[in-house]
């Protein structure tokens, strides 16, 4: 009995107590004995880092208990990837770490990521609901130099750094690099600070016309940063790091009244676009968005709030029934990027869009066949449910006959106009409406 009572007492001293997985003591032991495999074998050993996405989100909305519940499933689903001589441990909330040791190759290891990848982000049943997750990893190989675990694990880190810097939901493999790069965002977030503070960010618009007549019916404000010493910073860039540090908040509270104010010079039947994100969603949005009418005094009607599918993935449900409280007040509500998530159509089920905005990605290729196809489904779709739709992306005139003839009744691209400044967006409606 006493001996059970130690054994029992040293599992649990090396063990993660809701998952059964190693836990951080016991992954560094796990870890240095690989490496000195490595030194032995010369076989190569390759250490990952893995951090569940959307899973605060998930917690936050549905509980403690499903979120333990979802915790259990992904590190079963782990353990299905991996082979018996592997290693997963949990190492912080919502953090894995994993060891894969006597690789045939570097790039096996690869493999193993990308179906870690494909395991974690299938849907999940909690509680009578369907969730979803992704997982960001970064991933370093040991060579028969490497010595030093915790240098190795440091390297992972920096890979899933990266990762997450990417978009989240991939993987990407330590280079040498990756520290300077680390440092620099970690010095432009400080920068995005002041910035913030000195006013260097600023919206710009781009049109959305009449697929038919080309009369322009909105504008979309898009944000921007001119850096002092950089020039301009690529939105693809900042967002993200605004989102990781919080900035997006005040930004965003910015953009909408900037916004709504700058639509105030244009004729009264043009909507003006605001992007949010799901940063936002969860610091206060609603509030933001009637503080900025408010403010301005724009009419409800004439704002549109353009969301992407990962906003509702964050916590569609609470995400939904905001949607419904500012669309009751006569706010637009458009579904942006349509067609590069996974589960938009049952989304375009729970919530009544106005506009669903087809992604570029499909006008580019809608020579093709199998894009028009699926161009053509969404406006059948969205004819059926009421609601508008938008072919983002349009830069020939080719794309805009062939948008037109599926059926798209607004287009928004380079065909067009670019992203105006404030001062260029007014000629541009003066333009616009002299010539209809």
């Amino acid at each position: 009995m006493r001996r059970e009572a130690e054994d029992r007492i040293h599992y649990l001293a090396l063990h993660d107590a809701l998952t059964g997985l190693p836990n951080r003591a016991l992954f560094h032991d796990r870890l240095d004995q690989a490496i000195a495999q490595t030194a032995r074998t010369r076989s190569p050993t390759a250490v990952l880092v893995c951090d569940l996405d959307r899973f605060k989100a998930i917690n936050d909305s549905l509980g403690h208990p499903a979120g333990d519940a979802l915790l259990r499933e992904v590190s079963v689903r782990m353990r299905s990837v991996l082979r018996p001589y592997d290693t997963v441990a949990r190492v912080g909330g919502d953090e894995f770490a994993i060891v894969l040791t006597y690789l045939d190759e570097p790039c096996a290891a690869d493999v193993v990521a990308e179906r870690l990848i494909a395991a974690v982000a299938a849907p999940i049943h909690l509680d009578g609901q369907i969730v979803e997750v992704g997982v960001s990893i970064g991933l370093t190989i040991a060579t028969e130099r490497d010595r030093d675990a915790d240098e190795l694990f440091k390297r992972a880190d920096m890979a899933l750094y990266e990762a997450k810097a990417e978009g989240r939901n991939t993987y990407r493999i330590f280079c040498p690099d990756f520290g300077a790069r680390v440092a620099s965002r970690g010095q432009l977030g400080l920068d995005m600070k002041e910035g913030v503070r000195r006013g260097e960010f600023y919206l710009v618009y781009q049109p959305v016309v009449d697929a038919t007549t080309g009369a322009v019916v909105s504008l979309e404000a898009l944000m921007r940063w001119q850096h002092p010493v950089r020039g301009g910073v690529s939105p693809g860039e900042f967002i993200p790091l605004a989102e990781e540090n919080g900035l997006i908040v005040p930004l965003g509270a910015w953009a909408l009244r900037e916004a709504c104010s700058e639509a105030l010079t244009w004729p009264e039947t043009l909507l003006v676009g605001v992007n949010v994100s799901a940063v936002q969603f969860r610091s206060g949005l609603e509030e933001a968005v009637l503080t900025a009418l408010a403010d301005t005094g724009l009419p409800a009607n004439r704002l549109k709030l353009e969301v992407t599918e990962s906003v509702l993935m964050q916590d569609g449900d609470a995400v939904i029934a905001c949607l419904h409280r500012l669309r009751s007040l006569g706010i637009v509500v458009a579904l942006d990027d349509f067609g590069t998530g996974y589960s938009s159509l049952g989304y375009l089920r729970r919530f009544p869009f106005d506009k669903i905005k087809i992604d570029k990605s499909f006008i580019r290729d809608i020579a093709d066949p199998d894009a028009a196809a699926i161009v053509r489904a969404v406006v059948s779709i969205g004819e059926r449910l009421g609601m508008g739709i938008v072919a983002e992306g349009v830069e020939t005139a080719e794309q805009l006959e062939l948008v037109r003839r599926e059926g798209c009744g607004q287009v928004q691209g380079f065909l067009f106009s670019r992203p105006l400044s404030s001062l260029a967006a007014r000629a541009y409606i003066l333009a616009n409406q002299a010539q209809h």
